[in-house]
Parts: structure tokens; C-alpha cells; sequence
């Protein structure tokens, strides 16, 4: 089977969130699954397009309405991350280090959409199936549907995952002339709350619809900003999917961010070296509990939350514990959480910005991780932490729930209902209480280190799928 996987993030290429961790990684496995994968993604201005080899395997110029810009689609020679990586070179509009966050932003993955489907309609032979992601390629199946120039990718399935549903790619239909032709009787299709929203338009036309964990697809039927409705009625189509992590690159035996490597056999040895690193790093006590929060300072993901949680636990049991903040965003919770700083030195420190080989380290160091998130479609860093031995502590939301149990119900983790201070603050009481108990916060860690969230159980579940709409046909 032929598939493409067509993304605006895969890691290592260009990361922002988790999006980039799963276009990076379940295609690898699919290709060792016997399959031909091929991953497209926008050339952007990264370190990893000047270090590594590149050929041009095809050009073109892209028509978007009265402007005409120049591409290739570039080849990495090595095909070294495990399937064949394509990059679509607009130089007018990617040749820049940020992924998002442009004003152009519409015309760029608009653009990036149309290059990528004119190099597949001048290839001899067309794909079983296009994977697209989230709404930078929402507009892919309906330009395969309805565009008189991809009439060739008409009955070819495509299927959209979406890793977060409260972006959705909306813009005024004064720019639908960038919409290669079709026929304007179809013109209702792209339409969702009076302008052109891409995420909805995927899903009406795609030919399936995943989300990234079971509990989110049941979320996005009552809370999806605004596209519940579409959501009910596509859900005979639709299916979560729970993401999983590369355990090659996430193995705490191998990891070369790690002060000590380890394994289940030795995992306690492991975690206090690690931990005694990162508490010279930080200035922190490694005799005490380490909380860390690994992530971005937004509302989104309970952000908001933590300079005042942090504010009221370390007040509240005084000397007994650490806290340690890795992460950007929200520039006012930044500069809270910086403030932190005066008060709390010895117990408290925050590093603003991000840091891969710190996060590999805090993973294998902390011992407990807390997750606030108001949202989390799937959520990768509890199956991190649990993985490297460090107990998540989570709201239950998205895949936060399909994931992580609660303790005292027998589980592998610690849980709390709201995203509240209140919550948040308690559920560390709960974790002090447990680091008390070696007996017991051993039993969970070796729990979670035992839990099975390889890519190979989720690579099968989205064959068996490209397969139903293959079947269709």
C-alpha cells in the first residue's frame, strides 16, 4: 500500500506540539509494516533542511488567484528517519524559521496544499490513500472531490486526523479564487459559520475521520468550537485512534539526553542520578518530591493555572517539595511564573523557552508531572513520563482519560476532575503523601513503565482503516 502523509509539522523537521511526534513517527512504523510511505511537509527555514541532503525530484509554480509562486518538491537522499520525506519549497513563503503565527498563513498552507496535490497528479501512478492532518490540509479532499485539474484523484481515499479540533483554518470567501476551478454548484461544501472553514471541509469530505484518542471523538460531539453538529453527523465515518510514542527515541536505556541510562531493573538507581542532575542544574533539593510541568504556557493546556498552584503548594507544605516549569507561550504567565522565582528559590525554578535533551532529562528526573490541560485531544507527555518512570498527575479530558487511572482506583497515575487551582493543588498533596510511600509509588512507577504504548498496536488500527475506505472504492 501507497500512502501519504501530507502535515505542516513532523519531527525532526519542524516541531510545535504533538502533531509533529505523530507525523514523525507512525508513518516509520508503517514503513516497517512493509508499507510505502511517503511524508510531504512545507520547506521551512530549519536546521534540519541545511544539514541534511536534498534532491529536486519535481517543479512547478502554484496558481493562488493573481499570484504565481515558484516550487519544488525536494527529496531527503537518505531516507533516514525511516520512510521517504518530500518538502515542498515556496521560498516567497516558507523560507522562514516559525512554523505558524504569519499573516500569510492562509495563502502559505493554501499553497503548500495545492503544490503537493500537482506533484501527485504528475506522477504515473496515484496513491491507496491520502492521510491528511489537521486543517493546514483541510482543503486536499475537496480539491481531490471537486477541482476539475485533480479529476484523476477523484476516487482516490483520502482521510483526515485531526490532533486538535479548536483550530480550524477559517477565512473570508473573498480569497476562494485561490481555490483552484471547480464547479460553484459545490461552492456550500466549503462553507461552515458564513466563511471557509478548512477543518470542516475536511470532514465533510474526507473519506474517513480520526481523532487521536476515543474520549476526544466522544468530546468533540458536544464541545468542538462551533462544529459540534458536523461532528454528530459524520460520526459514522469516524473513529479515535490513541496516539502512541517512538519507544526508540523515548527508552530511558538508551537516551543519550540522560545523565544515567536504565531500565525497569534498575530504574531507582536511574531516576535519583538523573534527578540529583537536574537538581544541580536547577538549584533544587533531590532529596525532596520534583513536580514539572513540560509543555506550552498556554490556557489551552492549564498553563494559566500553574504559577498560582505553584504559588499555593509550595506555601502550603514549606520545604517539602520542588517544582520545575519547562515551557513558552503566554508571555503574562511566563513573566508570573518568573516571579515565582524571588520567593521560592531552593524549591522553585522555571526555564521560559524549550529545550528537547532538558525535556528527556526532566522526564527521567522528576518524579511526579503535572498536566492541568482544559484540552488534550490525545496528550503524548504522560505516556513520556510513564515510560521513564514518572507518575502523571492529569486531568481527565481527552486522551488524559483513555490513558492515565487514578491510584486509588488501581491505576498508574493521579487524577483530578476541574482545571482549578484548587484541583490541581490537592491532587500534589496526594502525590506527597505517596512519595512517603516507596512500597506504593514504586508499584505505580513500575506500572506505567510496563504500559504498552508503542506505535505498533496504533499503526495496525490505522491500516485496518485505510483499508475500509479502500474497500469503498
Amino acid at each position: 500500500m501507497e500512502i501519504f502523509h501530507i502535515s505542516a509539522e513532523c519531527y525532526p523537521i519542524a516541531k510545535v506540539g504533538g502533531l509533529a511526534d505523530v507525523v514523525g513517527a507512525l508513518p516509520k512504523y508503517q514503513s516497517n509494516a512493509g508499507h510505502r510511505v511517503r511524508v510531504v511537509v512545507p520547506c521551512y527555514d530549519t536546521k534540519f533542511r541545511k544539514e541534511n541532503e536534498f534532491e529536486c525530484v519535481h517543479w512547478g509554480h502554484v496558481k493562488l488567484g493573481n499570484f504565481n509562486f515558484p516550487f519544488n518538491v525536494l527529496k531527503e537522499t537518505t531516507d533516514r528517519l525511516g520512510f521517504e520525506l518530500y518538502q515542498i519549497e515556496i521560498p516567497e513563503l516558507f523560507d522562514r524559521k516559525d512554523v505558524y503565527g504569519h499573516q500569510d498563513d492562509i495563502e502559505r498552507f493554501l499553497s503548500f496544499q495545492i503544490a503537493t496535490l500537482d506533484w501527485i497528479i504528475g506522477r504515473n501512478e496515484m496513491p491507496d490513500v491520502i492521510n491528511c492532518h489537521d486543517h493546514h490540509t483541510g482543503l486536499i479532499p475537496f480539491m481531490m472531490l471537486y477541482c476539475h485539474k485533480y479529476n484523476r484523484l477523484q476516487y482516490t481515499p483520502s482521510m483526515i486526523t485531526i490532533h486538535n479540533g479548536l483550530y480550524q483554518g477559517q477565512f473570508s470567501f473573498d480569497k476562494l479564487y485561490y481555490v483552484p476551478e471547480f464547479d460553484l454548484s459545490h461552492v456550500n461544501v466549503l462553507e461552515w459559520g458564513n466563511c471557509i472553514n478548512s477543518l470542516a471541509v475536511a470532514i465533510k469530505c474526507a473519506w474517513a475521520v480520526t481523532t487521536v484518542s476515543p474520549n476526544y471523538l466522544n468530546e468533540i460531539n458536544f464541545s468542538a468550537n462551533g462544529l459540534e453538529a458536523l461532528f454528530n453527523m459524520v460520526r459514522y465515518k469516524s473513529k479515535g485512534i490513541l496516539n502512541g510514542i517512538d519507544i526508540e527515541v523515548w527508552d530511558p536505556a538508551t537516551d543519550t539526553a540522560l545523565e544515567k541510562n536504565y531500565s525497569i531493573k534498575n530504574y531507582e538507581v536511574g531516576k535519583q542520578e538523573n534527578k540529583e542532575k537536574l537538581c544541580k542544574l536547577f538549584n533544587l533539593d533531590p532529596t525532596k518530591p520534583l513536580f514539572s510541568f513540560i509543555g506550552r504556557l498556554l490556557e489551552e493546556k492549564g498553563g494559566d493555572l500553574l504559577p498560582h498552584a505553584s504559588a499555593v503548594a509550595l506555601s502550603e507544605n514549606y520545604q517539602k517539595l520542588n517544582i520545575l516549569i519547562l515551557g513558552s507561550g503566554n508571555s503574562m504567565i511566563e513573566s508570573q511564573l518568573s516571579s515565582l522565582l524571588q520567593d521560592y528559590k531552593g524549591n522553585y525554578n522555571a526555564f521560559i523557552g524549550y529545550n528537547e535533551e532538558l525535556a528527556h532529562l526532566i522526564y527521567a528526573g522528576a518524579d511526579f508531572l503535572l498536566m492541568p490541560s482544559r484540552v488534550e485531544p490525545c496528550g503524548l507527555n504522560q505516556m513520556y513520563s510513564m515510560r521513564y518512570g514518572t507518575i502523571p498527575i492529569v486531568r481527565r479530558t481527552g486522551g488524559l482519560k483513555d490513558t492515565v487511572i487514578d491510584f486509588g482506583d488501581g491505576g498508574n497515575g493521579i487524577c483530578h476532575d476541574q482545571a482549578t487551582v484548587g484541583d490541581v493543588c490537592y491532587s500534589i498533596q496526594r502525590a506527597i503523601k505517596l512519595y512517603d510511600d516507596k512500597k506504593q509509588l514504586n508499584k505505580i512507577r513500575k506500572m506505567g513503565m510496563n504500559t504498552d504504548h508503542s506505535w505498533e498496536r496504533v499503526c495496525q488500527e490505522y491500516i485496518e482503516m485505510y483499508k475500509q475506505i479502500i474497500d469503498k472504492r
